[in-house]
């Protein structure tokens, strides 16, 4: 989506050590890739960035003729809510691409953006990792993007385990969200209140419930089942989020529980504290 980051996303890769290369018309991107393999090319990681604008209704199908020849070829597809790229538009000033949807020169920006969206939609379902950008700063998205694709771990599926609180919304770009809200709330333990699950005692609090044991026994039975059939079919991304009312407390110790069984399992999650420090 124009407006959710496409310009910081290509200068992180770059700074990730790939060869990037922004705003190719579609129709040129087979030939850059069949070049960028070719023997003697000298990259090993080619980033195409493809923006909105006349060539948007050409990106499906020349996506779907690249995966036909390249096996480790991912999408990712940057998205963030309509309200937030208004205020991100009206803060620039640019002009939309999508200004005049259907001709309508009058179209108003929350218009231009979702035509845009619907133009696209056919491109977010074919994204292997979809990055909602709303509700991050340009530092949180280059951390997000370092996780995603930072130099080669051997690593077969790339697992994020998020916190979130319900309060701030549900996170858009997950795979598997658990509600934490029935586990006892240390919000309303005067100690620990200031504290979060990062912090042993709220921890320990969280941990010592007696709907926790069994809640954690089975949702670890439940990764020992779905993680392995994830990576057996190629999934290349997941992310698990956690969420309780306000993303400071028990998702918190969940989500770092659950990297811990995760990293037991042989992965290296990535872990990420949404709403920690709302």
């Amino acid at each position: 989506m124009s407006g959710a980051g496409r310009s910081h996303a290509a200068n992180n890769l770059e700074d990730l050590g790939w060869f990037v290369m922004d705003n190719l018309p579609p129709s040129l991107i087979p030939k850059v890739a069949e070049l960028a393999g070719a023997p003697g090319a000298g990259i090993d990681r080619l980033a195409l960035v493809v923006g909105t604008g006349r060539y948007h209704d050409e990106i499906v199908s020349t996506i779907d003729g690249l995966r036909s020849g390249i096996s480790e070829m991912r999408i990712l597809f940057l998205d963030a809510a309509t309200d937030v790229l208004v205020r991100r538009y009206e803060s620039t000033r640019r002009r939309h691409p999508f200004a005049e949807a259907g001709g309508a020169s009058t179209a108003t920006l929350a218009e231009a953006i979702e035509a845009e969206r619907a133009a696209l939609e056919p491109v977010r379902a074919t994204a292997d990792v979809v990055v909602d950008t709303s509700d991050l700063n340009i530092h949180q998205l280059r951390d997000r993007m370092a996780e995603l694709f930072g130099v080669g771990e051997g690593q077969t599926m790339r697992i994020t385990v998020l916190s979130f609180g319900y309060t701030h919304g549900i996170p858009l770009d997950v795979d598997i969200v658990i509600d934490c809200r029935f586990l006892p709330n240390p919000h309303y333990v005067d100690e620990l209140r200031p504290l979060s699950g990062l912090d042993a005692q709220v921890a320990g609090y969280v941990m010592s419930q007696p709907v926790t044991e069994e809640f954690l026994e089975r949702m670890e039975s439940l990764l020992a089942v779905l993680v392995p059939q994830y990576v057996n079919e190629g999934k290349s991304y997941l992310t698990v989020a956690f969420g309780c009312t306000g993303g400071r407390h028990r998702s918190v110790a969940v989500t770092e529980h659950f990297a811990g069984v995760l990293g037991a399992m042989g992965h290296e999650p990535a872990v990420v504290h949404r709403d920690i420090d709302r």
